[in-house]
């Protein structure tokens, strides 16, 4: 798996359970959830994510950016993702998501709105791919940003790992597959605070349309060397969270750990911006 890859996927991981703890929730509330992620040893990128549940609402940010030897030694990358939307009977309601990539020198950004099957997107700066990389309607179809694909993930409780999760950037069509390994005694997994069960999960990524730097056959390698997560219990509650990651990657492996989890209410000053 190449490493901007990798850390898709990470990424989208690390975003679904928060989301889905506040399904049903009546309290306005603020999950705080922090993890370093760490290359062949080295300090590599952290990932800060903040939930804000306001009754069937929800807004769910995260930032993941370099910080160590690998800030000092190679390019500059801060990227920031943002959902948000609803909650029905049915799940969850997406109503946009947006991502905010800077390497080096050069921003990205770019917003996507759902109204029912549809998808109006938006780039700045402004973004026409050659034939040969355009994402097509139908391809584009039922696809999601990357933080409300993880919200669809983190929905489906038990079942998270037996699924096909079609995500959209903008520029990449993916399919991120994630399928059931098995389980692991908490203790024996090494994730401290972790409660009964782990849950072990491998996620494979499969392109679809859109633009990429690796070839065809590079990415046929990359599904040989999938990602692997351990969902744990963390509270009393029904919800798993990605508590230890590992993938490798032509450069070394990438490991993953959750660092802070931190819940509490939203002041009432919160609660009103969140309406806005």
């Amino acid at each position: 798996m190449r490493f901007r890859r990798a850390l898709a996927a990470i990424v989208l991981s690390v975003a679904a359970p928060a989301a889905a703890s506040a399904q049903g929730a009546s309290d306005a509330r603020q999950v705080d959830i922090a993890y370093e992620i760490t290359f062949a040893g080295l300090s590599g990128f952290r990932i800060d994510l903040t939930a804000r549940f306001n009754g069937p609402n929800y807004d769910i940010e995260s930032r993941t950016f370099k910080e160590g030897v690998l800030r000092a030694v190679t390019m500059h990358y801060d990227g920031r993702n943002r959902a948000w939307g609803g909650f029905s009977p049915q799940g969850a309601r997406p109503a946009a998501g947006s991502l905010s990539i800077v390497v080096g020198d050069k921003p990205r950004t770019w917003i996507a709105q759902y109204a029912g099957s549809t998808v109006q997107e938006s780039h700045n700066p402004a973004y026409t791919p050659s034939p040969q990389n355009a994402i097509s309607e139908e391809q584009r179809r039922g696809s999601l940003d990357p933080l409300s694909a993880a919200l669809s993930v983190g929905m489906a409780g038990d079942a998270a790992c037996d699924r096909t999760v079609q995500t959209n950037d903008g520029k990449r069509r993916i399919d991120v597959i994630i399928r059931k390994v098995g389980t692991e005694p908490a203790v024996s997994a090494g994730i401290p605070g972790a409660q009964g069960d782990v849950l072990v999960c491998e996620i494979f990524t499969k392109r679809v349309a859109g633009e990429f730097e690796s070839s065809p056959k590079e990415a046929e390698t990359e599904r040989e060397r999938p990602m692997r997560v351990w969902l744990a219990h963390m509270d009393q509650s029904q919800i798993r969270y990605p508590a230890k990651l590992e993938a490798q990657t032509g450069f070394g492996t990438i490991r993953g750990r959750i660092l802070s989890f931190r819940e509490r209410p939203m002041t009432p000053d919160e609660s009103q911006a969140m309406r806005k």
